[in-house]
């Protein structure tokens, strides 16, 4: 962490120092002759000429006045341009920290060791990011992780890790070179005698070989120190070093820099982002990255032991008659497996909880529950990667029945894939037999969950009670609502409750009103209609519902205490024209809001219910400019238009069939950018979710994934 922080301020200095008004003229252009020319003319003595990092012109000289100075100056005319500061005590204070942490040679071994795992890390996360993205094609295809740590992980992993690489690379380079474990890179010159002869003839002979460099292939130059013939030009090139008889330019000794000499000063450029301000930037990006990962990575690394340590083994494998089967990557997945197995343990039947690779052999085992997840592009969670070769390589001692829950999210292609092979395999096997269909659960829904758990009971008779370890919601701060009307219970005990805030509130369709009943200290979320600032709420009335059948005594005036809580994954959309409204029973209530309000976009309501009387309810409040079409096709270009289904009539028909039915106008929808908006049951989303897919395959052909990743499919189920 200190080296990621360090790491990031240190690449500032590099754009500090370039942007220094000392690069006047390409140094491509410039002859070394006409420099070493220009030196000469202005000052007494010329001891050093450098080309900086930043193409700077840097010389060490003593001036007419006898005064020695490191300057900067113009390489055409000599002119002074600045001094040469050393750097500023600040920089000098984080590189030291930087290097070695103030530790000296123990801090740089442990920087370098550092260095070495963060490439080592670096690595192998490319190759876990492509598994993850379903392969390196995929490999900027947009992230669909809503996790917020997560999410930025892998966004800032798939630009950021290549430069990790490579700063972890040339850092574990310097640090090799600093503790002498690099191969020797000394240059040693061998000089050539001159005779006397060719000295006096070729007094000028330096000027042509200065002439034939630019000042570009110059790193540095030592001048002679006297006039004395034994001392020479020390030229340290890009590639080659050479010494050079200051009369006649005869070329002593050259030498070629050899490969790791090179490769260090390559490696330094590339660590420190010396003279170049793009890659500076880039450093700075990617150490405040590392800073993120390295936080984000605790973090989720912390939450997976503590999700992994909620349940305790009472029984082992082999006394254990419930064995339930975990594949998870982050472990989210073990919650509910855990918390699956707390409520058959209360009940003091024996459950037994391992991982889908530890699969075995269960001596007394009965029920084999299997909870997975699914990882990358429709593989199986790392805990659970053997499980192809086991099942068909360990035949259990008994017939089991088994039940098999997939946990995903719609925003992947392969949704739950992993559990469908999971359960295929199991079919497929002759010592299992299936209590339940699989299960998907969307998005790690508690609800879907729950309703699972309800059916499994009512197979297995057992009446377990499943309880999350999720943390509570805080709920927000509460108002007081008057009410202005409470409609009587239609013909299915549902009705309509218009409230109104006795303070300005902002809210907006589709947030949600929490509401606890009395006698309860457990809220209630109903979905809620804007319409001229006041709310509508779409309620049923159950038999024993502790809030709806309170709501239900509400009169006109009275007034309820209630919070209001965002909810931005189910607001109308802007920058769509066209809304496509799925719904059945009281899941309708946000579409209220939205079709009273908005004059611009072409809404169309789909709407499930009993029969006509259910409906009749909501004909009001959807407003008169509102059109009643049989068929899509036929909306005569209306802006709101709305189709019905009605199970309970003569002939059955729920919106999946009408979706179905009209399949090929839902794809022109879905092509021509429409978005899908859901409220309403769980079994009714999932019903239409896989109709949707069905739809999006045959006639487009693309996963209903494509467009949800592309923000058409937005959903609010209960």
């Amino acid at each position: 962490m200190v080296a990621a922080v360090t790491g990031a301020i240190l690449a500032v200095e590099p754009v500090a120092n370039t942007i220094q008004p000392y690069n006047v003229v390409p140094l491509d252009k410039v002859p070394l002759s006409q420099t070493v020319a220009a030196l000469k003319e202005n000052f007494t003595e010329v001891l050093d000429l450098e080309i900086t990092s930043e193409n700077f012109v840097k010389v060490s000289v003593f001036t007419n006045e006898g005064e020695s100075q490191t300057i900067y100056v113009n390489p055409l005319t000599a002119e002074r341009l600045g001094e040469a500061a050393s750097q500023s005590a600040f920089f000098s204070f984080i590189t030291n920290v930087h290097r070695s942490l103030f530790l000296k040679s123990i801090g740089r071994a442990f920087i370098g060791v550092a260095s070495l795992l963060l490439c080592f890390i670096a690595v192998t996360g490319v190759f876990l990011l492509a598994q993850r993205q379903g392969g390196f094609k995929n490999w900027f295809v947009k992230v669909k992780e809503s996790n917020f740590g997560q999410r930025y992980h892998i966004i800032f992993g798939r630009w950021f890790l290549l430069p990790l690489i490579i700063v972890g690379a040339t850092g574990v380079f310097l640090s090799a070179e600093k503790f002498s474990l690099l191969p020797n890179t000394s240059v040693e010159h061998k000089l050539a005698s001159i005779s006397s002869e060719i000295l006096k003839e070729e007094q000028n002979g330096k000027d042509v070989l200065f002439q034939n460099i630019t000042l570009d292939q110059v790193r540095k130059i030592t001048f002679p120190f006297s006039e004395d013939p034994d001392d020479f030009y020390l030229l340290e090139l890009r590639k080659n070093e050479l010494i050079v008889h200051q009369y006649t330019g005869k070329v002593l000794s050259e030498v070629t820099y050899p490969f790791v000499q090179l490769a260090s000063r390559w490696s330094t450029k590339w660590h420190t982002g010396q003279g170049n301000v793009l890659w500076s930037i880039i450093l700075f990006l990617a150490s405040l990255s590392l800073l993120f990962f390295i936080i984000s990575g605790f973090n989720m690394s912390i939450k997976k032991r503590k999700k992994a340590s909620q349940f305790v083994q009472k029984w082992t494998k082999d006394e254990a008659e419930y064995i339930v089967l975990v594949g998870s990557e982050t472990g989210s997945t073990l919650i509910f497996a855990n918390a699956f197995a707390a409520a058959l343990s209360q009940r003091d039947l024996s459950v037994f909880v391992c991982n889908i690779n530890e699969y075995s052999t269960f001596r007394k085992a009965i029920h084999l529950i299997v909870f997975t997840a699914t990882y990358g592009d429709g593989d199986a969670p790392t805990n659970a990667r053997k499980f192809e070769t086991l099942i068909h390589a360990i035949k259990p001692n008994q017939n089991l029945k088994f039940s098999v829950v997939g946990f995903g999210s719609l925003l992947y292609p392969n949704y739950c894939h992993f559990a469908v092979k999971v359960d295929a395999m199991l079919h497929t096997h002759e010592c299992f037999f299936p209590l339940l269909p699989l299960v998907k659960i969307n998005n790690q829904s508690e609800v879907a969950f729950q309703d699972w758990v309800k059916k499994w009971n009512e197979i297995t008779g057992l009446g377990l009670k499943v309880t999350l370890p999720f943390k509570e919601k805080k709920h927000a701060e509460e108002f007081n609502f008057e009410v202005i009307e409470r409609t009587f219970l239609n013909i299915d005990n549902t009705f309509l409750l218009q409230l109104k805030p006795e303070k300005a509130l902002e809210f907006q369709s589709g947030d949600l009103l929490a509401i606890v009943p009395p006698n309860s200290d457990t809220a209630r979320h109903y979905s809620i209609a804007e319409i001229k600032g006041e709310l509508l709420l779409s309620i049923r009335a159950h038999e024993k519902g502790l809030c709806s059948e309170y709501l239900a005594t509400l009169k006109t005036g009275d007034t309820i205490l209630a919070s209001i809580e965002k909810n931005k994954s189910f607001h109308l959309p802007e920058n769509t024209y066209s809304v496509f409204c799925i719904a059945n029973g009281t899941g309708i209530a946000p579409f209220l809001g939205m079709f009273s309000k908005n004059q611009q976009q072409s809404f169309h309501l789909l709407w499930g219910g009993r029969g006509k009387d259910s409906f009749n309810l909501y004909k009001k409040s959807l407003g008169r400019n509102v059109l009643l079409i049989n068929e899509m096709a036929k909306s005569d270009s209306a802006l709101k238009t709305y189709q019905l289904a009605f199970s309970q009539n003569r002939k059955k028909t729920y919106v999946q069939d009408i979706l179905l039915k009209e399949q090929v106008e839902v794809a022109k929808k879905f092509k021509d950018g429409c978005v899908f908006m859901i409220c309403g049951s769980m079994a009714m989303q999932q019903s239409v979710l896989d109709t949707l897919e069905t739809i999006t395959i045959t006639q487009l052909q693309q996963p209903l994934s494509d467009f949800e990743s592309n923000g058409q499919l937005l959903m609010d189920c209960y």
